[in-house]
């Protein structure tokens, strides 16, 4: 092996990122559902990820539970209006979302998804 071909062997197993993402497309990779970095906008679209933060956000005085969900492609804003809190929706939770992605802000989101926990 070259020192370069070696070195970049290397860094692949060093970077803890790139192996949790990694290991997260392998998981959640399934027929049906899209990776969210090849998510198209205004389409109705299944997910497949963990959820990186959960916080409750009003929204013009209506409560919005919202969440971050990632799957190591990308990263999408799901929202759920009107709610303060959803039973099972917690930070490292695995979920399948469908709905229709969206663009708020430069931010890609999806509101009111239909969810399963996994």
């Amino acid at each position: 092996m070259t020192k370069s071909r070696l070195r970049r062997t290397i860094s692949k197993w060093a970077n803890p990122d790139e192996a949790e993402a990694r290991d997260l497309r392998k998981t959640f990779t399934s027929d049906g559902v899209l990776c969210v970095g090849d998510a198209p906008d205004r389409e109705v679209v299944r997910l497949r990820g963990t959820l990186r933060t959960v916080t409750l956000r009003p929204r013009g005085g209506v409560p919005a539970l919202e969440a971050e969900l990632y799957d190591g492609t990308g990263t999408v804003n799901v929202i759920w209006l009107g709610r303060r809190r959803i039973a099972g929706i917690g930070p490292g939770r695995a979920i399948e979302v469908s709905g229709r992605v969206g663009t708020h802000d430069g931010v890609r989101v999806l509101y009111n998804p239909r969810y399963e926990l996994l």
